[in-house]
């Protein structure tokens, strides 16, 4: 009986593997040539955190005391006070120019400009400069993300109004900024 048992389990099994492995290929078969692709100014989908560690998780080497953190592959930044903690932490829609890894410092700000791509923004928190492209935090004053064309160069790293209004508060001229990959 125990060997009728143990071959109708190794069956159903088989039948449920075989089941899966159909539906899954169908699956793949069937998704539409767009999916995945995001469509002008949709924020960049929240990128993942390596194993074992929670994706707002501070990344490891990136500096001490009081400083805001850029990371380049996550599209975070993290506002850490001198205790090394965390006051607040938000995803980013990035601009079309990256700054190099490494340590910055703010350089200049404005309450309310236009920024390179025509749209109002507000609270610029600017901390460096590739090829006469600026780099700097700000807000959108009508809340959108941007419309990011891969032909042009903008520096303006994109975050909701109530981050840029943490950022405006934390981020003063002078305060490290340091970005990581």
């Amino acid at each position: 009986m125990a060997g009728t048992s143990s071959m109708i389990v190794a069956g159903l099994t088989a039948a449920a593997l075989a089941t899966v492995g159909y539906l899954g290929h169908r699956a793949a078969e069937t998704v539409p040539p767009d999916l995945g692709r995001r469509t002008p100014g949709t924020p960049a989908p929240a990128a993942t955190a390596p194993r074992g560690t929670h994706p707002a998780a501070l990344p490891p080497r990136s500096g001490l005391g009081q400083r805001v953190v850029y990371s380049l592959r996550r599209d975070r930044v993290w506002l850490v006070n001198d205790n090394n903690t965390v006051l607040r932490t938000f995803g980013v829609s990035p601009s079309t120019v990256d700054p190099a890894p490494g340590s910055y410092r703010v350089t200049s700000r404005s309450g309310k400009v236009t920024g390179s791509d025509g749209v109002p923004v507000e609270h610029v928190v600017r901390f460096a400069s590739v090829d006469g492209t600026v780099i700097g935090f700000s807000a959108a004053v009508d809340g959108s993300a941007p419309v990011l064309d891969p032909r042009e160069r903008t520096g303006g790293i994109r975050e909701t109004r109530a981050d840029g209004t943490a950022m405006w508060r934390f981020a003063t001229i002078g305060r490290t900024v340091v970005v990581v990959p």
